[in-house]
């Protein structure tokens, strides 16, 4: 990690921040969520708050990739904390469901965009075979903010939930600073017209479209609308044909063309035990981070900040495991057996919590999926098969979401008393919306309810346990690549002593350079 320098390190302080700040929120707004619901009114539209986020975010992930390696790094990160800002004041202003629904969809186009960019620029910055520690630390970031997020969320929920999204506002401010002034990367020239003419419209069009659909179906399933139904069905159906004619389209085109999903990165059998193992690992995590405090706070009476306090547990065991698989990556120049032993302690985890140990603990390795993907591929595919990876990761976290509201939902309906069922409307939703009147039921019909949750949640865990296996299977198709040991100079750091160019799309300014610029940067 030695002689880096200044630059680097500011540099990296920024993503560092950034990516605090999206963490943060995530893990938040999922201890705050019944209070939100039952504050706002929201009934079954609960489940929208994470879904309208995981829509927005997930649909132009794709995009950003591709607009990353056109327009450069650091306007797209100013663009992306400005979106996150936006979505969050119009989130804690929110007077109904409506509009917090509204807000969280352009909060989730910069916490998108945010989480892509701090991987592909510390990619920039870093070769893969030095990436290691610096995963690791990211993945702490990740962890810190994953720990403190549930707390912070459950103590303004007790107090005032607006203020979790209005603090927000001032991380915000931080981290828009520090990449505008440290995020000191090379950009490529042109006119705004010749950029936008490089991308592909039409494929992100589609894939932008079936994204879209697919979650809207996944988010009515089995809360809105039954699992069989039309509602659920036809854009389900048709939003996954278009995925699939998005990746055709996309795979089929000529190089030349620039396609945002080049077929390179699909080439090879790492490339895609990664991308699988990060789909797998996507549901299983968002099942911890948005139910997890459920269960807390239905089968233990816990209130919303007691649940914060609770979750620590899992992210102070993330925290340092990230850190040890990245540095192990690292040192041993492979990274089968941190992904084969990643797997196999998620899979130890989820039984853990299926006995219903309130201290059960879960280690999952966020960093390791990452390496696989990028060592076959030439450091100039990095943008794209980073976005592509980070849309594999979003688009599972909502079959995630929803495949935990399903079967909680449906286990509760089976479970629950009807005497306490009889106190919503038919078809109220459970999960959320059910739970703060927990608290003031009378015995025995609160044990009752809370022994109806902990059995439910139970099922969700083992389902989790199955997906995991899935997980560890795609490890067979790992070999060990020699990791590169360089990065593309076209969007690295400026040289030293240089300072940005003034002219964005391309002007005359000069600067000396540390090494010799490719065509078409700005110098």
């Amino acid at each position: 990690m030695a002689g880096k320098g200044r630059n680097f390190w500011l540099t990296f302080t920024a993503v560092i921040v950034s990516i605090f700040l999206s963490a943060l929120d995530l893990t938040a707004v999922a201890t705050a969520l019944p209070t939100i619901t039952d504050d706002l009114n929201g009934g079954n539209l609960f489940v929208w708050v994470g879904s309208a986020y995981a829509l927005s975010s997930t649909a132009i992930l794709p995009l950003s990739g591709r607009l990353a390696d056109i327009f450069g790094r650091r306007p797209l990160m100013l663009v992306s904390i400005f979106l996150f800002a936006l979505g969050s004041a119009l989130a804690g202003a929110a007077q109904n469901m409506n509009m917090m629904i509204a807000a969280r969809a352009v909060q989730g186009l910069g916490g998108g965009g945010i989480i892509n960019l701090c991987e592909i620029i510390v990619s920039d910055l870093v070769p893969l075979s030095e990436r290691g520690i610096y995963q690791g630390i990211l993945g702490l970031t990740w962890s810190f903010a994953s720990g403190i997020g549930p707390p912070i969320g459950g103590a303004l929920a007790s107090s005032n939930w607006r203020w979790l999204f209005y603090l927000n506002l001032p991380l915000s401010g931080i981290a828009f600073v520090l990449v505008s002034l440290f995020l000191r990367v090379k950009s490529p020239s042109g006119s705004i017209r010749e950029k936008l003419a490089r991308v592909d419209w039409v494929g992100n069009g589609i894939g932008i479209s079936g994204t879209t659909l697919a979650i809207l179906g996944l988010s009515w399933a089995g809360v809105t609308y039954p699992w069989g139904s039309a509602p659920v069905l036809a854009p389900l159906i048709i939003g996954l044909a278009l995925v699939g004619a998005f990746l055709v389209y996309e795979l089929r085109m000529p190089i030349e063309r620039e396609p945002t999903v080049p077929y390179d990165i699909f080439a090879n059998r790492n490339g895609l035990s990664g991308y699988l193992s990060t789909f797998f690992h996507g549901i299983t995590s968002i099942s911890i981070i948005y139910y997890l405090p459920v269960y807390f706070q239905a089968c233990f009476d816990a209130t919303p900040i007691r649940s914060g306090v609770d979750m620590l547990g899992t992210a102070l065991v993330v925290a340092p495991f990230a850190l040890i698989a990245g540095i192990l990556v690292q040192v041993l120049s492979r990274y089968i057996p941190s992904n084969v032993a990643g797997w196999i302690l998620t899979m130890i985890g989820f039984g853990l919590l299926s006995m219903l140990t309130a201290d059960a603990t879960l280690g999952q390795w966020f960093a390791s999926t990452v390496f696989p993907i990028l060592a076959p591929l030439s450091v100039a595919r990095t943008a794209a098969a980073l976005g592509f990876f980070a849309f594999c990761r979003a688009f599972a976290q909502t079959w995630g979401l929803t495949i935990a509201s399903t079967i909680l939902q449906n286990e509760l309906g089976k479970k629950l008393p009807q005497a306490f069922t009889a106190l919503f409307p038919s078809g109220a939703d459970f999960a959320y919306a059910a739970i703060p009147s927990i608290r003031g039921l009378a015995e025995p019909l609160k044990t009752e309810v809370r022994v109806a949750f902990a059995e439910s949640m139970a099922v969700i865990w083992r389902t989790m346990i199955g997906v995991s296996g899935a997980g560890l299977l795609t490890c067979l198709l790992l070999t060990e690549i020699p990791m590169v040991q360089h990065t593309d100079e076209t969007y690295g750091l400026h040289g030293r002593g240089e300072s940005a160019p003034e002219d964005a799309e391309g002007g005359t300014a000069t600067l000396t350079w540390d090494v010799e610029p490719k065509e078409g940067i700005v110098s």
